[in-house]
């Protein structure tokens, strides 16, 4: 039964970094590398929708940072091109559920943060035309639109930018996520938001005090957008000891996230770069084991990249959820969210 739950359930990744793995290969191999090593993955772990992340790892940053964007977002196509039986680069919602009904894995492009666009936010319009659907406005530190969690003793808001960036995305139809982003900038956003929002890979604040992670009043206000907040399974996040750093951790912050939110707000942002950051010479993200303040290598048992996903199906419905609400948490609501507002 849990096999067949899994096997029949819309499974959403809200996050996973394989984009940068696959770009640090010469061109050529863009379309086969995937093929070789991450599909496989994919689909062991029942993967049906894949939010693709753009990330621009420090060394490009500033000056080559807008160069790298574009070309993540090429090897985006370049996947989806030289595998056109088994992937599909998804602009909207039909789009979507036809990948779906086709059984191939619907891709869908976001920029996390976007130093390459920095305070041009008629780029907004261009990355759009490229494919761009969803999109945060910082990392760990300072932009040009906002701050990211890792500045929150600066208690800053929104820049002037920052306000047009999320009338210019609400426009254009390009979800707004919240993940990263710092704490006052996620109650400005939330006073201006009129489009529901997104958190592609946070976790619940309430059980793991941590920046990145969410306190109950930022879910309930994701919520009240009608948005989805999407857990993150990083072990750092989801308890402070490595004793914690279990599947059964990670269902107990799903488990927060629906209590907070309600089983129809709630997904799965795995943010699955154990094999990304081992994958890329020298080690990217400007050293993100600093900035996190605990190992970012660090998996959960059985759960170190997709082909694990099945695992948590098992742990949910060993503590006896309900399978349509398994069905919800393990995609079904980030499906309905990106199906309904992509534009």
């Amino acid at each position: 039964m849990p096999a067949d739950l899994h096997e029949s359930a819309v499974v959403a990744d809200a996050h996973n970094d394989l984009l940068m793995a696959v770009v640090a290969r010469p061109p050529a191999r863009w379309a086969s590398f995937f093929r070789e090593r991450w599909l496989p993955q994919l689909r062991a772990g029942g993967v049906d929708l894949q939010v693709l992340p753009v990330f621009i790892d420090s060394r490009f940053r500033p000056e080559g940072a807008l160069r790298e964007t574009l070309r993540m977002i090429e090897c985006a196509h370049v996947i989806a091109e030289g595998n056109p039986e088994d992937v599909r680069l998804c602009l909207d919602g039909p789009q979507i559920d036809a990948a779906l009904a086709e059984g191939r894995i619907a891709l869908v492009l976001a920029l996390e943060s976007m130093p390459g666009l920095d305070a041009d936010i008629e780029l907004l319009a261009t990355v759009h035309r490229l494919g761009v659907r969803v999109a945060s406005m910082a990392h760990w530190g300072r932009t040009p639109l906002a701050d990211g969690s890792g500045e929150d003793a600066t208690a800053s808001r929104l820049t002037a930018t920052g306000v047009q960036a999320v009338a210019e995305m609400e426009r254009l139809g390009i979800l707004l996520d919240i993940s990263h982003l710092g704490a006052t900038g996620v109650e400005h956003v939330l006073e201006l938001a009129s489009r529901p929002l997104i958190a592609t890979h946070s976790s619940a604040r309430a059980l793991r005090d941590h920046h990145r992670n969410l306190t109950d009043d930022q879910i309930r206000g994701v919520t009240a957008s009608g948005g989805v907040v999407c857990v993150n399974f990083l072990p750092g996040f989801l308890a402070a000891d490595p004793s914690g750093y279990t599947i059964a951790r990670l269902a107990d912050h799903i488990e927060h996230v629906a209590s907070v939110a309600g089983i129809d707000h709630v997904g799965l942002g795995p943010d699955f770069v154990h094999e990304v950051y081992a994958d890329l010479t020298p080690p990217c993200c400007e050293d993100p084991a600093t900035n996190a303040g605990f190992d970012v290598m660090a998996t959960l048992p059985g759960l170190a990249g997709p082909s694990g996903l099945p695992l948590l199906t098992d742990e949910l419905l060993a503590r006896g959820l309900p399978e349509p609400d398994i069905r919800k948490i393990l995609g079904g609501n980030l499906h309905r969210l990106l199906t309904t507002h992509l534009a």
